[in-house]
């Protein structure tokens, strides 16, 4: 197949139900690791917790945990998934564990914060794990649903449907089980007791992911496995071990290097700065209550502006990206990150973090949309879902920095406040190592375009 046959244009269907992932995994990034449960945890369940460590430094190790967790396992599951032409099941089977373990956060009790609160922070790091999973073989579906003249903008579609997602669930959430005051809550008035009331909008985020984690699995085929295309590993068995796995990954990645050294460059850049991205939101809701005086309540509020910023943000990047390259997008919205979170370093109160935390929002939807687009130019021919399963899974394997910084400086400076020093270190490191990276040019893009949508 010819560069032009693979700019053949993809089904809008197709495109939109790929897309409806990213809206349903709202539930649990916003819902779940943002806005609700990990606000829940902290702020309700682990409020009075005896020991040095305070709820928010315990959250921090448990998220560090998970990320090296996902550093020992998570590389080989997108290759394996590759290999065998089970990206699309893959996809399943970790989305939907995800799914169950959000339901499962429905039995955390506030009222009985000993043993819960320990096992609401397992229930989050460990759907972590399996929702990083299936975000590998979702992030390798991307050049199957989009061409070189158009993924940034596809990418761009995908990101700002998660956070649209997220903007109408943090709605549903707040209206229906939070908003208000006294022992019932909402519009349905949902009792407190015990935080009733949040665990039911876990069992929410639950149907919410279910429902529309369906659409991807019935319109985007299966792919052909890697070996059958003569991908980046020229290893003829199909299921080699999981163990064996390990030494396919670095024997790929040593060819990668002698290929293309950029592309390994980027993985490791990428990998630093978008771990800083997902600190920012792990940990935003947090200091948004503790440093700078927002009520609970009021976070899903900020939640749904942010979300809306965000959405914007990533939408409007996808055409700049399409038309002037990735890197440039990540470049500015790094450096407009970075001189935001140094400007909240020094203010106080809720109006001002409304203004700058919204600021520093902007930015994070375009570099996350951009750094998934970059790659997608950047992948050799027949080794897209490789690529995809590296990108995500050696950003996870370095997801403990933001989260080991942010509690080393919220421990070093006694204040949640030195935890956006911590994050903002990781963002600066990112930026630094992702300068030298040269973007691949469109010709590049379109010679490997044609294997990724067989």
């Amino acid at each position: 197949m010819t560069p032009s046959a693979a700019a053949t244009r993809t089904p809008r269907g197709r495109v939109l139900a790929w897309g409806m992932w990213d809206w349903g995994s709202a539930a649990f990034n916003a819902v779940i690791v943002t806005f609700v449960f990990s606000v829940y945890l902290t702020d309700s369940v682990g409020a009075d917790l005896d020991g040095p460590l305070s709820a928010a430094t315990w959250l921090s190790i448990s998220v560090a945990v998970a990320g090296l967790v996902i550093a020992l396992t998570a590389p080989v599951m997108g290759q394996r998934a590759d290999r065998g032409g089970r990206r699309r099941r893959s996809l399943a089977i970790w989305t939907y564990a995800t799914v169950l373990l959000t339901a499962l956060m429905f039995l955390v009790d506030a009222d009985a914060p000993y043993p819960w609160f320990f096992i609401g922070l397992a229930l989050l790091a460990i759907g972590s794990i399996t929702f990083e999973f299936a975000e590998v073989s979702y992030f390798a579906m991307l050049r199957q649903v989009s061409t070189p003249a158009t993924v940034g903008r596809v990418s761009g579609f995908g990101w700002a449907m998660g956070y649209f997602g997220g903007i109408f669930l943090l709605l549903g959430a707040f209206l229906g089980f939070i908003a208000g005051d006294g022992p019932d809550r909402g519009l349905l008035g949902i009792t407190t007791d015990g935080g009733m009331n949040v665990r039911l909008v876990c069992l929410l985020a639950a149907v919410w992911f279910a429902i529309f984690a369906l659409p991807v699995l019935r319109a985007v085929p299966e792919h052909r496995p890697a070996a059958a295309r003569g991908a980046v590993g020229e290893v003829d068995d199909d299921d080699p071990g999981f163990l064996a796995s390990y030494r396919i990954l670095w024997a790929d990645l040593k060819r990668l290097w002698q290929r293309d050294p950029r592309t390994v460059k980027f993985l490791i850049a990428s990998a630093i700065f978008r771990d800083g991205l997902a600190g920012v939101f792990t940990f935003g809701a947090i200091l948004a209550v503790t440093v700078y005086g927002l009520a609970p309540g009021d976070v899903l509020i900020f939640g749904v502006a942010a979300n809306v910023v965000a959405a914007l943000g990533a939408a409007a990047a996808g055409l700049v990206d399409d038309k002037v390259g990735p890197k440039v997008v990540i470049i500015g919205s790094l450096v407009a990150m970075i001189a935001t979170m140094t400007v909240l370093l020094f203010v106080d109160g809720p109006a001002k973090f409304w203004v700058f935390g919204l600021l520093m929002c902007l930015f994070v939807g375009p570099a996350q949309s951009a750094s998934r687009s970059f790659l997608a130019r950047l992948a050799p021919a027949g080794s897209d879902g490789q690529m995809f399963g590296l990108y995500a899974t050696t950003g996870r394997a370095v997801s403990f920095l933001a989260p080991a910084l942010f509690g080393l400086f919220t421990w070093a400076f006694a204040t949640d406040r030195a935890g956006i020093a911590g994050i903002g270190l990781v963002l600066l490191v990112g930026l630094l190592l992702l300068l030298p990276v040269r973007t691949p040019t469109r010709a590049e893009a379109a010679s490997s375009w044609a294997d990724a949508r067989d």
